[in-house]
């Protein structure tokens, strides 16, 4: 009898750990163990996609019928305003959790920690899935707690136990799962009985992003790719419609931040010709350089950026006391010592041997630049067709997927509370 005990704890220990290397319930039983509570049952279904680097103004130069489709049946937003910096990580988990970096803790793509020598990178797995790094609690952790089962191929920040919680479905970052094979999968999910069945999806796209960075937005490989993207958003709304259900699936398309073109006749600013970044950690991008120094000097610091802007005039190096209000920089030491913000189209990089940070398209610019807006979408049951409202911000669509699930929210937020989610109450009444 022990021996069979022995055998029985040995098969759950491996599915367990099953579970957490291929995506499944969070370990800590904090989350809704993937089964919906009883009050969760009638909501209604959301799904979140996301496409990395789409421009707002796409669907006016380009053929897109499947997201034209999204648009004509439901809400569409002028534009949607990033928050500082225009980069994937910190946009994305503004969208997921109504909060700014400064807030969520994602101030970056990288960025230092509060302690010497940790660092968060989004392209290292062990950050990306420690959950102590995400200051605030996404969307989804929020829905799990609530009793709510939860999927997602792809989002930032899915990967890591926020809080002690994951989605109870969700991927390890591969860019060779096809768009096809994720939409297929979301399906699959949509399809599952009721009672373990997601109510809140994410779905994500890169590849408009990435061809828009390798041969430059408006190219035709460019535009190649968003016809791709929008053929597979076609049959993701294509499988839904064929839903018993349909009627109660929410859709919610959103991008992270734009992309734009250089000024081919504007030098490109060139750091070490003009100051010396001896222990200094550069985080670097085309439009911007974010200086980190592992020692506070701040006479240093200030001659640095002194220094820059005396030589440079296209853009300007800013202390995180310099920068705009609006972009809500604060002095966490996850911001940089010194941030090196190129105008629109111009360029900035630590040494000649960084020539490789530029390429075709990029983003990273201020966000007040009109090419770094992204989009925002969103159609179902309670959204007229039609409708129609200004630009918003990143942290203003949190509020309307949190009023669609019936979710309590966890705390205060940055966003609008009330701007899209009035607009979907009053179409419902």
């Amino acid at each position: 009898m022990r021996g069979l005990v022995v055998k029985i704890r040995r098969f759950s220990l491996l599915i367990f750990l099953a579970l957490l290397l291929c995506g499944g319930a969070s370990a800590s039983g904090l989350g809704s163990g993937g089964r919906n509570a009883p009050d969760q049952l009638h909501k209604p279904y959301l799904v979140l996609i996301s496409i990395d680097g789409f421009r707002w103004d796409y669907p006016d130069l380009y053929p897109t019928p499947a997201i034209d489709r999204i648009a004509g049946r439901g809400m569409k937003a002028e534009a949607m305003q990033p928050a500082f910096p225009t980069l994937t990580f910190p946009n994305f988990y503004s969208i997921a959790t109504g909060m700014l970096p400064a807030h969520h803790g994602l101030v970056a793509n990288e960025f230092p920690g509060e302690e010497t020598g940790s660092w968060y990178n989004y392209k290292t797995r062990s950050t990306v899935q420690d959950g102590s790094w995400y200051l605030a609690e996404p969307i989804w952790v929020t829905a799990e707690k609530q009793g709510m089962v939860t999927a997602a191929y792809f989002f930032v920040g899915t990967e890591a136990d926020v809080r002690g919680v994951r989605p109870t479905h969700w991927r390890k970052f591969n860019t060779e799962d096809s768009g096809e094979q994720r939409v297929r999968q979301v399906l699959k999910w949509l399809a599952e009985p009721a009672e373990v069945r997601p109510h809140l999806i994410t779905l994500y796209f890169e590849e408009v992003d990435d061809y828009a960075h390798w041969y430059g937005p408006g190219s035709p490989e460019s535009i190649e790719s968003i016809s791709r993207v929008d053929e597979q958003i076609g049959q993701l709304l294509d499988g839904i419609e064929k839903l018993p259900f349909a009627e109660d699936v929410y859709i919610v398309l959103v991008s992270d931040h734009g992309q734009a073109l250089y000024q081919k006749q504007k030098p490109v600013f060139i750091l070490d010709q003009h100051v010396v970044l001896d222990g200094a950690r550069l985080v670097e991008g085309g439009p911007y350089v974010f200086i980190h120094f592992d020692q506070e000097d701040e006479t240093r610091v200030v001659e640095i950026r002194d220094t820059i802007n005396r030589a440079w005039n296209c853009g300007r190096a800013l202390l995180p006391e310099d920068a705009p209000e609006s972009w809500a920089v604060n002095d966490s030491r996850r911001f940089p010592d010194i941030i090196v913000q190129a105008d629109p189209g111009c360029a900035v990089i630590s040494s000649s041997a960084r020539r490789n940070k530029i390429t075709p398209g990029d983003h990273g610019w201020p966000p007040e630049m009109k090419e770094m807006r992204g989009i925002f979408m969103a159609s179902g049951p309670g959204i007229a067709p039609g409708t129609r409202t200004g630009v918003i911000h990143v942290t203003d669509v949190y509020p309307l997927m949190m009023k669609i699930l019936g979710l309590a929210f966890p705390g205060p937020i940055d966003g609008d509370p009330d701007r899209l989610p009035a607009l979907l109450e009053t179409q419902s009444d």
